[in-house]
């Protein structure tokens, strides 16, 4: 099933990215390459690298975060299903929640679509409260909508957290 825009184009996506075990920096860039392996994503902006701070309760070194924009007729869930599959062959095992991972990639927004189904919400729910978010993703699409009405640069504007994150 393919999704574009009313003209036909392929559909703007965000994704964001994070890993906090390993060569970090690897995980993120061989994340990328699986997800454009098939031919039917295409990165097409891709913020700084972050170290941020974990988030949740267990305790884990920091993260290194990035958020990509890429270009896709893939349909939403085909699309969290190429993200799953990629962070499976990365290594990622989901034992504990919040917990470290060799690489996560989230869905975080999916043009102008909102999606609530089983296992998929669109745009992340939780997105617009977290700088390890919205920091990359300002960097590349200050403009990307969050569902609730703000833009990315405009919830980063009040949200917490900004002064512990860093580019590396």
């Amino acid at each position: 099933m393919t999704h574009e825009d009313p003209q036909g184009r392929p559909v703007r996506v965000a994704l964001g990215l994070g890993s906090n075990i390993g060569d970090t920096r690897a995980h993120l860039d061989a994340a990328l390459r699986g997800l454009e392996r098939e031919g039917d994503i295409v990165v097409v902006a891709r913020s700084s690298d972050y170290r941020t701070p974990p988030w949740g309760p267990v305790p884990q070194d920091d993260y290194r975060n990035a958020c990509i924009v890429v270009e896709t007729r893939l349909g939403p869930r085909e699309l969290l299903n190429r993200c799953l599959a990629v962070e499976k062959a990365l290594g990622r095992v989901r034992d504990i929640r919040w917990g470290p991972r060799v690489i996560d990639i989230d869905v975080l927004v999916y043009g102008d679509r909102k999606v609530e189904e089983e296992g998929l919400s669109i745009p992340h729910p939780r997105m617009g409260e977290r700088a390890f978010v919205l920091v990359p993703l300002a960097e590349i699409w200050p403009d990307a909508p969050l569902g609730d009405g703000r833009t990315a640069a405009e919830a980063l504007a009040t949200c917490p957290g900004q002064e512990d994150i860093t580019r590396l």
